[in-house]
């Protein structure tokens, strides 16, 4: 009995899942083209400022990603002053940007002390960027070690090279 009824379900259900083949031109349907439709305009917020394309465009400053550190040192150069200074400009001008900083090294030293040293060249950009007005909700600060080597030689200008605190925004990370 159970394997007659089984069957017999079945196709009393598709059946009813099943169209009729009827004319639905008639059929009444809501009208969204015309004022007061219920349908809002949604348009990204705007870009104060130098805007995202900036960040991308290799001839402005913004581009420019990587902080570069001396030997065993977290101090930021002089050099790197005006990009430090053009991130936070824009973190502050664009407050739902976030940045993750990463601190390198080369490597030189133990894995324990260069982890430590990238967390401190990371922290000292995250703590320029945020002296400077970009809220602290905005960047977090990560250290890489000697795992993401740029350069991989056994040179000074190598070694130069991987010494860095490097600011990735939004989708970059």
């Amino acid at each position: 009995m159970k394997k007659l009824l089984l069957p017999a379900l079945l196709a009393a259900l598709l059946a009813a899942c099943s169209s009729t083949g009827t004319d639905t031109a008639g059929a009444k349907v809501e009208d969204r083209t015309g004022a007061g439709a219920g349908v809002a305009t949604v348009t990204a917020p705007s870009m104060s400022g130098s805007g995202i394309a900036a960040l991308t465009d290799p001839n402005n400053i913004l581009s420019k990603r990587s902080v570069f550190f001396d030997f065993d040192s977290f101090v930021i150069k002089a050099e790197a002053k005006p990009l430090v200074e053009a991130h936070a400009r824009f973190l502050v001008q664009n407050p739902q940007m976030k940045m993750l900083i990463q601190g390198n090294t080369d490597e030189r030293g133990s894995r324990e002390y260069n982890l430590a040293l990238g967390q401190k060249r990371a922290d000292a950009v995250r703590q320029a960027l945020t002296l400077l007005g970009a809220k602290d909700s905005q960047i977090e600060s990560v250290s890489l070690g000697e795992e993401k080597p740029r350069c991989t030689e056994a040179t000074e200008s190598c070694y130069a090279q991987n010494r860095r605190g490097d600011m990735l925004y939004s989708g970059e990370f």
